[in-house]
């Protein structure tokens, strides 16, 4: 073909220097064709370059899954026939190494018990049937911070005997770190009865409605959480998690000069209502919630705070400390 294409060119440059404005259809086509091969090459090449990077990803997503097969043991099928255990060793083995992981979990979570309560003295006998559960639940736990909350669990039983329920062992257990922090989230905005038994996320405030504030634009107050980090589908996932109720909950109706006291991050928050019929808006945590609460450590979040305030004021004589 290269031949044949030289030809046409020269019978074409000849015509050229004769004058000749007529181009024959084949040798137009010829020279077409000669810019369609180049053309079909380049994307072959492409193409080629395209299935390389392609192979280099696999191949990377591939090792890593075939390091973590190994260290589970359960990589003998993908190995080669001849270098493959015996079934019943790999068995052994996995067990083996199972049993390992699980006893360096729990004594990293003894460790960091002990650093929680080496200056806390025991009134009385810890309960040896709850013991042996939260060993069984905490065993599985290799992420540090978790092991972290759990050991904090083990110190506050220790302290103070039925702190924690086997129940909300059992929450925390099928907890991830995502769901811890969206539980710390919900904790730095949350308030407390003096207490702490009662823990409420407040979202309004309002008055109820009567002759002379009927049409005042003043009478609902909200408190937007997701402007702080706390979006409804958080509020949905704490729900499932047992954390909180879904349904947004009111206070009974609070009379004017009552006065009502609550904990903000450690600070005081006392409201006196300045108006009659006044009710407050809120999700409030569920018991297993406000037990798993306590986990988690007081952490202003100062914007909030002052924003919560301001919202109140239009209804009480805001005090904090």
């Amino acid at each position: 073909m290269g031949i044949r294409i030289k030809r046409n060119i020269s019978a074409y440059l000849k015509d050229i220097e004769k004058g000749g404005n007529k181009v024959s259809k084949d040798k137009l086509d010829v020279v077409i064709l000669d810019k369609d091969v180049k053309k079909k090459g380049d994307d072959t090449a492409i193409v080629k370059s395209n299935k390389s990077t392609q192979n280099s990803t696999e191949a990377g997503v591939s090792q890593q899954f075939l390091k973590l097969a190994k260290r589970f043991v359960i990589d003998g099928a993908m190995l080669p026939e001849e270098k493959q255990m015996l079934i019943e060793d790999r068995t052994i083995k996995r067990a083996r190494l199972n049993q390992l992981r699980k006893q360096q979990n729990i004594e990293n979570i003894m460790q960091k018990t002990l650093s929680y309560c080496s200056n806390v003295e025991f009134g009385q006998k810890t309960d040896h049937d709850w013991f042996s559960r939260y060993i069984a639940l905490s065993e599985d736990v290799s992420n540090p911070t978790m092991q972290d909350l759990w050991a904090k669990i083990l110190a506050g039983e220790l302290s103070k005997p039925g702190s924690f329920s086997f129940k909300a062992l059992q929450v925390f257990r099928d907890m991830s770190i995502y769901d811890a922090k969206l539980l710390a989230k919900a904790c730095s905005l949350a308030i407390k009865d003096p207490n702490k038994k009662n823990i409420r996320l407040i979202t309004g405030a309002y008055q109820q409605p009567g002759l002379f504030n009927f049409f005042s634009k003043q009478r609902q107050q909200y408190c937007n959480l997701s402007q702080y980090g706390l979006n409804y589908a958080d509020l949905l996932a704490l729900s499932e998690s047992h954390l909180i109720y879904l349904q947004e909950s009111e206070s009974s109706l609070i009379t004017k000069d009552e006065v009502l006291q609550f904990t903000f991050s450690g600070l005081a928050l006392k409201l006196t209502a300045k108006k009659s019929n006044v009710c407050l808006q809120f999700y409030k945590f569920t018991p297993l919630g406000a037990e798993l609460a306590h986990l988690i450590s007081d952490k202003s979040n100062n914007e909030f705070f002052d924003h919560l305030k301001n919202m109140l004021t239009h209804y009480f004589v805001v005090n904090s400390d």
